[in-house]
């Protein structure tokens, strides 16, 4: 058959390749880009091999059933009732309010260590990023233990602070606020780093040549670019002060009413009062899926 110009339909004439698929993306089998579904993302034709399905349905099952054994033994007719007891009000009050102050903390120090080293070259910068970064893998209980080095009452500062202006932190809610801050920080810092990183940098120098400091800079420019990356930072900030548990008990130890955080109180009750612990595991449990429901379009871009 002849084409508009004369030539055979896909002869090399027409410089379209012959065969059976013109190379067009329409002839492809199965849509546009050759993929089954069509579009992007669409699932390659195919059997599933069994030696990759069977491992991830294992590992989602190891996954999610002890989730599910906490849905189906919780106090369901009690639930209400036992949320409104005393201790585990209090829990919670407690650990609402230091974890939102250990966020705020976290705002404070972290925004500007992220700025410095996503924007300033100085020596060392990847010991730095290396040493902040630290409290993500290191036990939590460690971390404990090196604040009572450091902050206790015969610590390297501590000792000070409470020598010179009676200032003592462990076994206090300040106590609690400052472990959560140390393990907690390094999830802000990481979230904003990588949002400055992502920041067009030509805006920040287009400011830079009409006269701006950089001061301004940060405020007027680059605080509006960064603004979802502070924000998915701190809401990974304070889930994670407000499940910290290692670091809390051993600074700050285990005092109702005044460390007793939630995290805490699960494992106290669960020696004396299960029921009372699965109630609190279950609003922590909430918690998290809320956060994680909430940030997943951060993190996943398919459907």
């Amino acid at each position: 058959m002849s084409g508009p110009s004369g030539g055979v339909k896909g002869s090399p004439a027409d410089g379209v390749p012959s065969g059976p698929f013109s190379g067009v993306p329409g002839d492809l089998p199965g849509g546009a880009d050759g993929a089954s579904g069509g579009g992007r993302g669409g699932a390659v034709a195919g059997r599933l091999p069994w030696m990759l399905v069977l491992p991830a349905v294992v590992g989602m099952v190891f996954l999610t059933l002890p989730l599910a054994g906490l849905l189906l033994r919780a106090p369901w007719s009690t639930l209400l009732e036992r949320l409104g007891e005393p201790q585990v009000l209090e829990a919670l009050r407690l650990s609402l309010v230091s974890a939102t102050m250990a966020t705020l903390v976290c705002l404070l120090f972290g925004v500007p260590l992220a700025w410095l080293l996503a924007r300033v070259a100085f020596p060392g910068r990847r010991l730095v990023r290396a040493l902040v970064t630290v409290p993500l893998v290191l036990p939590p209980v460690v971390g404990g233990v090196a604040l009572l080095l450091v902050l206790g009452r015969r610590g390297l500062v501590g000792q000070w602070l409470d020598s010179t202006f009676g200032i003592t932190l462990p076994f206090t809610t300040a106590g609690v606020v400052v472990a959560e801050t140390f393990v907690a920080m390094p999830f802000l810092v990481i979230s904003v780093e990588g949002a400055l990183r992502a920041a067009d940098l030509r805006l920040e120098e287009a400011a830079a040549t009409l006269g701006a400091s950089r001061w301004v800079i940060f405020r007027r420019v680059t605080l509006p670019l960064i603004v979802p990356g502070i924000i998915a930072g701190a809401v990974l900030c304070w889930a994670r002060a407000l499940g910290e548990f290692g670091a809390t008990i051993t600074f700050a130890g285990n005092f109702p009413g005044q460390t007793q955080t939630m995290p805490l109180a699960v494992y106290l009750a669960l020696e004396t009062e299960p029921e009372a612990a699965i109630v609190l595991s279950l609003v922590l449990l909430a918690v998290s899926v809320i956060i994680l429901a909430g940030l997943r379009d951060r993190w996943v871009s398919g459907p």
